[in-house]
């Protein structure tokens, strides 16, 4: 028997136990984080009975104050409760495997028979889909996030910020940050939105509990893990080099991804497709159905950027082998700060939830999250429905303006069809997403 950190006590099972547990987790992990942490919710919890249910929450808490992907993280934590760092490791990794090697395959697919019918018709059915996902879930991160007129003003400003004067999305978050820590000290009623009772920190093992040099080591092994593969990336290609390039971005966009993956991907999306030319709009989508259809975390989706800009300037190397690499490189910057944020915090996770004024950062955090998702929700829709949109600049505002006559019925009616079935109907995006790709393929077949 093993002792859960919250006082309450669970049953520890082998490392090649566990090994086989947490694959099950990553193979089970479809739709998104919801749906992934309702599968470790009840894996962890009703069945393995590895930790009790006030741990778990305890530990989700934590993950949600951090960037990145809070599903991986969370069972990154429950591992390392389990086995220390090697549980942490192997579970964040497993976690993240399935949908890596997944995302890589249909990269190489889309990248290699792209103009292929079949392939056109499979994932022309995918992008309207993608857009109700979307969508859907501006309206269910909205309703938990925007309790009071307060929090809808920040996600109005945020949406204002990044569609008409297109602040860049780390700014914002930072900004939003800051409000929350004074708008909490002068109005915490209107800010306190999102609560976590501190509880006593108890039965920690003794090599992991909470001290100045731990800390250290942690940070420097991990900071070291995380940007030294760049640092040799650079130094031998150069710092205009796609790879590096690739790892700049995307390792400052792992720091940055309050809120979860939709958030952050309006900022991928604006940077690859307008600063870097990687991919173009409709493309993105291409990837997010990818990453909606697969498991593991969805923020793997730029995974399937670092392939696409890797095979597109791929230098001296085969186009292929560089879109791999891109592959690697990307996934590496991504998901490397995780177990820093896990391994290095997790001694500190009752300090940090009984902190009010994080409580109140955070809550303003995921009310701006909401109109940067809004943003993305617009951006994509007219992407997908108009074959032409305009960028026009009106007196300091960017304005995107449709050419009427580029609408494509076809994605229009697919689009509707999807949200009747996610909203009127309740069908899983699972079942949607693939309802969606049949009629894209039917629709493709009857064009001839």
């Amino acid at each position: 028997m093993a002792v859960d950190p919250s006082g309450q006590a669970g049953s520890a099972a082998s490392f090649a136990a566990a090994l086989r547990i947490w694959w099950k987790v990553a193979m089970l992990s479809f739709g998104g984080p919801a749906g992934q942490i309702a599968v470790m919710h009840r894996i962890f919890v009703d069945e393995e009975r590895w930790v009790s249910e006030s741990r778990f929450l305890h530990a989700l808490n934590y993950c949600m104050l951090l960037p990145g992907p809070e599903a991986q993280q969370l069972t990154t934590y429950v591992g390392w409760l389990q086995h220390g760092w090697r549980g942490g490791l192997a579970a964040g990794l497993l976690f993240v495997l399935p949908g890596f090697l997944s995302i890589l395959l249909l990269s190489v697919l889309y990248a290699g028979f792209q103009g292929f019918t079949l392939v056109d018709a499979l994932f022309f059915g995918l992008k309207p889909a993608v857009m109700a996902v979307v969508v859907q879930a501006v309206i269910r991160i909205g309703r938990k996030a925007l309790k009071n007129g307060v929090m809808v003003g920040l996600a109005a400003a945020s949406f204002a910020a990044i569609f008409l004067f297109e602040v860049p999305f780390p700014f914002i978050v930072i900004v939003a940050a800051v409000l929350g820590l004074v708008g909490g000290r002068v109005w915490p009623a209107w800010f306190l939105v999102v609560r976590g009772d501190a509880e006593p920190m108890t039965s920690l093992r003794s090599e992991t509990r909470p001290s100045s040099a731990r800390a250290v080591r942690v940070a420097l092994l991990w900071l070291t893990i995380w940007l030294a593969p760049l640092a040799v990336l650079g130094a031998v290609l150069g710092g205009n080099h796609v790879f590096v390039q690739e790892g700049v971005f995307f390792g400052q966009a792992a720091v940055v991804t309050f809120g979860g993956a939709y958030a952050v991907l309006a900022y991928v999306a604006q940077k690859a497709v307008e600063t870097f030319g990687w991919l173009q709009p409709g493309e993105m989508l291409d990837g997010l159905g990818m990453a909606e259809t697969t498991p593991g975390p969805l923020i793997q989706v730029v995974q399937f950027v670092g392939f696409m800009a890797a095979y597109r300037n791929p230098g001296t190397l085969d186009p292929m082998l560089a879109g791999v690499i891109g592959s690697l490189v990307v996934t590496w910057v991504t998901f490397a700060p995780c177990f820093l944020w896990i391994f290095l915090g997790a001694p500190y996770i009752e300090y940090l939830r009984g902190h009010k004024g994080l409580s109140c950062a955070l809550s303003a955090i995921t009310a701006a999250v909401v109109g940067v998702i809004l943003n993305l929700a617009v951006w994509f829709s007219l992407h997908t429905l108009f074959a032409e949109v305009n960028e026009q600049h009106v007196s300091g505002l960017r304005l995107l303006v449709p050419e009427w006559g580029s609408l494509d019925l076809a994605a229009a009616v697919i689009a509707a069809g999807a949200f009747l079935a996610l909203f009127r109907f309740k069908l899983s995006m699972l079942r949607t997403l693939g309802i969606s790709v049949a009629a894209g393929a039917a629709w493709f077949a009857l064009r001839g």
